[in-house]
This record gives C-alpha cells, structure tokens and sequence, in this order.
C-alpha cells in the first residue's frame, strides 16, 4: 500500500512524502516513491500517527450501560486514535487481580476495534498481585490518594504508596496517580458548582504532587502524575525532572478550555475531577502545550448515563466527561498550537513514556497506525456526530477542526485490535 502525496506531520515537524506500506508496517517514507500497490491518495490532506489515548475509561466488564469497548473504540478511531490505555476503575471487577485483569482482556479481544493496553490498580491489600500482572502484560499501574469514587477501588495511603512504589520499580514499571491530597479536600458546604469546586482547591493537588515526586525521588519508582489541571502543578514536574527524577504529567483539554465560572454554565456535564481552574491557569496552561512544556494531552474519557449526570445537588453528580472522539481536533482547532505539537502531545510522546513498541511515529518500522486527515475543514462538536454508547459531552458546541478521511491501524481499516506490551527499558 502507498499513501500517497500527503502531507505528513510527526513532532519532528511537516514534509510533503509518500508512505509505503507493506505487512502493516511502515517500510518506507520519501518524495515520489517508486512502489506498487494499493495506492491511498492522500494529496490536499494531513498523515498523522496514529493517536495513543493512555487514559481511558471504558468500563467493560461491568458498567457497560455507561460505556463499552465497541462503542469507545469506534469513537477513538473516528477520532484519528489507533491505540488506547484502559483504566483500571470504573469496569467491575475493578483491574486489581489477575482474574480480573483476564476478563478484560477478553472483552478487548471480542469489541476492541483499535489496539489497546491495559493500566493496572494498585490499592490497599493487592502488593501480591503486582507481578502477576506485569506478567500477564499491564502497562502499570493506577493510584489514587484521595477517594476514586469508586468503593471497590479505595485509596492508598502513604504505606501503601511507598512499599507499591518500591515493588513497581523492582519489576521496572510505571505508577500512575491521581494527585489531591485528601488532608486539604473537603465536602461541599452546598449543592452548587462553585460549592464543589472550593471543595477541591488546587493547593491540594500541588501537595500531592509534591508528596508523591518525594516517593519517587526515594524508590526509584518511575512516576506519571494524571490530568494536572494546573500550571504550577505542571512546573512542579518540570523541576523534578531537571532534578533527575523520573516523573512525568499530563493534562486534558477540559483543562485547556474551561475555567471555573463555565462549570456553573455547562452544568453536571462538567463536573470533574479535579475541577476546573481559573481563566488565568486555563490560558497559561494552554500556553504551556503550545511551548512544548506538557508533554501529553489525554482525553480521561469518563463517560456515563445522562441520568448520572443531572440533578440539582452537584454533590449527588458523576464527576467525568467524555471526550475520547474530540481530543484531537479540538487541539486542532487552537490557532497556537503547531501540529508538530499535536502529533507530540497526541502520539509520539505517549509512545515514548510508556514504551510502546513501534507506536507513535511516521518511520520505517513502525506500524502503520495513521490518521490521514481534510484539516480544511471546520465545524462544532454536534451530539448526533458523537460514536459514545451515551452521546453526552461538555464540548457540544466547541470549535473543531479536521475531517477524518481514513485511520489506519496496522495498516488496515479498524476491526480487531491487539494487545500492547510494554517494551523492556533500553
């Protein structure tokens, strides 16, 4: 096969070039390739990697009337994605077992249409299950330092963090947690957004940060700080980094777009975790993707039943928003933003932090997962366009950009994707 004509975007920038094809690997790249084959005419369009959504909620087994793998990889490949990372929460059985790991591995081998990872949990009560399970193939795993919401998949506290910590770096894993620490959390002193958004106030979340780097600074534990919503919190990893240690953030485009006075518009549909920031933190952070300082943008697709996310008493609601289908073109839309970036913060960054094996980039040896692309084309994000099992999402009505024409996973049409396996550390 031969995309042929199309302009290619990687992180390491945009060229006119050809892509050859061949076993659903890429074996080629350059001007006029002389190859025969099938031929995809890519002129007057953009090839992208293939996007790597690593933070993922599809619930399956267990809570499929809020999301199903069918239905959440159809939305990712429709929206340029050709790999994903399964949480390991709000499925039941929550992934904290081997048991539990293998039934959802089954279920991604029967629905997933893309390729997939699975993230494991480390709570209280499961060290045992930590190489069991990076021998059955997870990525790593998941924390949580406050509450998850989710009664089956409790919070560590500091013991259960450190002894995990120094297993996971034993077995040459990742943790991955969600920073708030629970000592400055509070209930909400009413039913209102704002009630709920003082509750959770963004010191919290530079606490945690900084009590977790310390762990990893003293096991040696690999560390990946999810959906930081703030820019401090973010320039906290960057110092860490700069002082050698292994740890690395994430940020959403909730994040990007939203501040704290558009919760009280958008309603329970907005609802988060942690919330939305100021104007002046949304704008920076922005600013701070289009500088190349945040290394990766997810989706925390986190869906639900319209019925969860209603009511009158922002206490009672379901904090999570879909948005798995929309990443991309929503980045797309931001006129500050250079697609070299958006391949980087999309792709080819997430590949390289979680060593994903010959994903993430447009090169001889990789598979040829692409996102070819009419970036001629504007729009909104209208709810009958969206492929969710529940078509609910904050960003109705938000600018996009990008008219997907084809997503190749391994070189085909999506259908039946394959289990990833973290690469060994070079």
């Amino acid at each position: 096969m031969i995309v042929r004509g199309g302009t290619i975007v990687t992180a390491r920038g945009v060229e006119r070039a050809d892509i050859a094809i061949a076993d659903g690997r890429i074996v080629e790249v350059g001007a006029n390739l002389d190859e025969s084959g099938t031929e995809i005419d890519a002129k007057g369009l953009h090839a992208f990697p293939g996007g790597i959504d690593s933070h993922v909620h599809l619930n399956e087994p267990g809570r499929t009337e809020w999301e199903d793998i069918a239905h959440g990889t159809a939305a990712l490949a429709a929206g340029g994605y050709t790999a994903f990372v399964d949480m390991p929460l709000n499925n039941l059985p929550v992934t904290t077992t081997v048991d539990a790991f293998d039934l959802k591995l089954a279920a991604m081998r029967r629905w997933a249409k893309i390729d997939y990872g699975l993230w494991g949990g480390l709570v209280p009560g499961n060290l045992d299950q930590l190489a069991p399970l990076v021998e059955r193939g997870a990525m790593g795993f998941k924390a949580f330092m406050c509450p998850s919401g989710i009664d089956e998949f409790p919070a560590c506290d500091e013991r259960t963090l450190r002894e995990g910590m120094d297993r996971i770096a034993e077995l040459d894993s990742i943790l991955l947690v969600h920073a708030e620490d629970p000592s400055q959390l509070g209930e909400p002193k009413g039913p209102t957004a704002r009630d709920f958004i003082e509750s959770r106030p963004w010191q919290a979340e530079l606490s945690a940060i900084q009590d977790v780097i310390t762990l990893s600074r003293e096991t040696g534990c690999r560390l990946h700080i999810v959906h930081v919503s703030t820019v401090r919190g973010t320039a906290m990893i960057q110092d860490a980094q700069l002082r050698g240690i292994d740890v690395s953030g994430e940020t959403c485009p909730h994040y990007l777009l939203y501040a704290d006075d558009d919760l009280e518009r958008l309603g329970g549909i907005g609802k988060c975790a942690p919330p939305f920031r100021s104007a002046g933190n949304r704008d920076d952070l922005m600013a701070m993707v289009a500088a190349g300082e945040v290394e990766i943008v997810v989706s925390d697709h986190s869906p639900s039943t319209l019925d969860l996310k209603q009511g009158d008493d922002f206490r009672k609601i379901w904090g999570g928003i879909a948005c798995c289908q929309s990443t991309r073109q929503l980045l797309l839309a931001q006129a500050n933003l250079d697609l070299n970036v958006i391949a980087a913060v999309t792709s080819s960054n997430i590949s390289r932090r979680f060593r994903l094996p010959r994903k993430g980039d447009i090169a001889p040896g990789f598979d040829a997962d692409l996102w070819i692309v009419d970036l001629g084309h504007d729009d909104v994000v209208r709810r009958e366009d969206l492929l969710y099992r529940n078509r609910l999402t904050a960003h109705e009505g938000q600018r996009i950009r990008g008219r997907t024409i084809k997503t190749l996973v391994r070189g085909g049409e999506p259908g039946r994707g394959e289990l990833i396996r973290p690469s060994a550390s070079s």
